[in-house]
């Protein structure tokens, strides 16, 4: 039996054009010791982002190339198929551009830290608005980086979608 990483690495060269021509990026192939079993846990990403229509055929698809093949040898696993969700790590020029509009932390290698609205990304750096104002953030500086979380109030614009209170309720 290959041994973990050697088993992560083949499955990733084998899923990676596969899951491409469906229009997504592995992001990971992860191996995690389950009991008697291993989870599979392939995550992807596309740009636009992911729809859960789009992960289940990506699911369906890759149970049928893991099937076709002995990558996995006679070792029982169970697979997972994922998007990389809000809290992955911004580690890639491309994961930068499908963030563009979002509020993103940056730790840069010196400890400075910067909080911005990612304005613009190309494969060397980033733009933030950071309170109006651009600043470029090169990706070498960058020490680790996130989305943040938003949560807000509904605006006059955006009415609420919670009932209004009935007279007898107040």
């Amino acid at each position: 039996m290959a041994s973990g990483s050697a088993t992560r690495e083949r499955v990733a060269h084998l899923l990676t054009p596969v899951l491409a021509d469906e229009g997504l990026d592995v992001e990971a192939v992860e191996l995690i010791p389950a009991g008697r079993r291993t989870l599979l846990r392939v995550v992807v990403d596309a740009d636009g982002g992911v729809t859960l229509d789009k992960l289940t055929d990506a699911s369906n698809r890759v149970a049928e190339v893991l099937d076709s093949s002995d990558v996995m040898g006679a070792r029982s696993y169970t697979l997972e198929v994922s998007s990389r969700g809000v809290d992955r790590p911004l580690t890639m020029p491309r994961h930068w551009r499908r963030n563009i509009g979002r509020l993103v932390k940056v730790v840069h290698n010196d400890g400075s830290q910067l909080v911005g609205r990612i304005a613009d990304a190309d494969e060397e750096a980033a733009e933030l608005d950071v309170s109006g104002r651009r600043h470029r953030v090169p990706y070498e500086t960058v020490a680790k980086a996130k989305v943040q979380v938003e949560f807000t109030e509904p605006g006059p614009e955006e009415p609420s979608d919670l009932p209004e209170a009935e007279e007898g309720d107040r």
